[in-house]
């Protein structure tokens, strides 16, 4: 890849989906390594350009298309340049956090091993590349030394590992109006039936022989006697009287429910390795 870096300005930048963002409008390179480390792109999203890192691009062959590591929707969301195109350390740490990019290995290393002129020079002093000349564009605050860019010289098994990270679903519970129970109570009607015993007089006649004539008046002539009788009658009075009380009471019932999710995680694919050569 012997194109030199302001030969990326103007090429068309692609996603992990191929979705295209924008092009580039400059390059940021690390002063320790010469690696590019994060290009702006003119997405027409917003007035200011957005910042996409280039830590494990590719240049498709024989095209000027560059696709990068990172989805369009999580260019769309990050930090982006300001108008004056320098980007500060703190800006830089929150790049670093919005893509998940390990500080340390944050430059297109392939690219800036072909990036070294002869003499040993590199092509960028934390500078942006393109656009005019360096003194145009200005240094980014924090750009000009290797803690701005995270360039910290890695150690070579730094430099031949990445971190692959994956999304887990957090679950979780909360507490929320499901419904409401109330009670009412109302009256209704009912007939209902009662046996009561009662007791009531007859008359019937009784009959006695008379032994002593003597002792019993015996005239003779018409005569009346009447005798009273009784009965019980049934009275009925109503009355309210408490029977039993009634309550709502809630219980809490335990059981099971089942979440799904679509969740993201990074492949790696290698090139090269052993065996690749094996086949």
């Amino acid at each position: 890849m012997a194109q030199q870096v302001e030969e990326l300005i103007g090429d068309a930048v692609y996603d992990l989906d191929g979705d295209k963002i924008g092009k580039v409008k400059r390059v940021y390179v690390d002063n320790s390594s010469g690696a590019p480390t994060w290009a702006s792109v003119s997405t027409g999203l917003f007035s200011d350009d957005s910042l996409v890192p280039l830590a494990g691009a590719q240049l498709r062959q024989d095209t000027s298309e560059l696709q990068v590591r990172v989805h369009k929707e999580a260019v769309k969301s990050a930090p982006h340049l300001e108008h004056d195109g320098l980007i500060s350390r703190e800006s830089e740490d929150e790049l670093f956090v919005h893509y998940g990019i390990d500080p340390g290995h944050a430059g297109w290393e392939d690219y800036g091993r072909h990036a070294e002129r002869p003499g040993g020079e590199t092509t960028g002093t934390g500078t942006a590349a393109g656009m005019g000349s360096a003194a145009g564009m200005g240094t980014a605050a924090g750009m000009g030394t290797a803690a701005g860019m995270g360039g910290t010289t890695a150690s070579p098994e730094d430099r031949e590992s990445m971190v692959r990270s994956e999304e887990r679903l957090d679950v979780g519970t909360e507490q929320q109006e499901s419904g409401r129970a109330r009670m009412r109570k109302y009256v209704v009607t009912e007939q209902q039936s009662v046996t009561v015993p009662t007791s009531h007089e007859e008359v019937h006649v009784e009959r006695e022989p008379i032994t002593d004539p003597s002792a019993v008046n015996a005239d003779l002539g018409d005569e009346e006697r009447e005798v009273t009788l009784h009965e019980e009658r049934v009275t009925v009075n109503k009355e309210s009287v408490p029977v039993e009380r009634v309550r709502l009471a809630v219980d809490e019932v335990e059981d099971e429910q089942t979440v799904s999710d679509t969740v993201r995680k990074e492949r790696i694919e290698t090139e090269g390795t052993d065996r690749d050569n094996r086949r």
